[in-house]
């Protein structure tokens, strides 16, 4: 019986090549806040120059964010999220949603919907409409 593994390929492990470092996703969290300068990202993520930097360099060539130069002299530039890196806001209140509940009692933030209701963020099948959970899915 052959008993050796390989790492599983999957999404999974491809997104965490781009997102897994802690100040990468605090970043994506500042620039959906409308947070888009440098010295600001670092001020409210608490990252360090040069961890900011490679991280912001990192998101730059996975097209999940855009730098825009604000400034000719001395050259300052912005950062935007892309299309890719708007796509992440369910991520960030899914995070935001299991922080709360497990690792921050009691919960520190929250997010109205613009119906003016608190936000609750649904985990359901398109198709059907059901629940996600973890007995609901198959991997192929």
């Amino acid at each position: 019986m052959d008993t050796t593994t390989t790492p599983r390929r999957c999404s999974i492990a491809g997104s965490l090549h781009v997102l897994g470092e802690r100040w990468t996703l605090l970043a994506v969290r500042e620039m959906s806040y409308g947070v888009h300068r440098f010295e600001q990202i670092a001020g409210h993520t608490g990252a360090s120059r040069n961890i900011l930097t490679d991280r912001l360099r990192t998101l730059e060539e996975a097209g999940v964010v855009e730098r825009r130069r604000y400034s000719e002299r001395p050259p300052r530039f912005e950062y935007h999220l892309t299309g890719a890196g708007a796509e992440l806001a369910p991520v960030l209140l899914a995070l935001s949603e299991w922080g709360d509940k497990w690792a921050n009692d009691p919960p520190i933030t929250s997010f109205d919907h613009d119906c003016g209701l608190p936000l609750k963020v649904d985990h359901t099948c398109h198709h059907c409409h059901r629940e996600i959970t973890p007995g609901s899915v198959t991997l192929r």
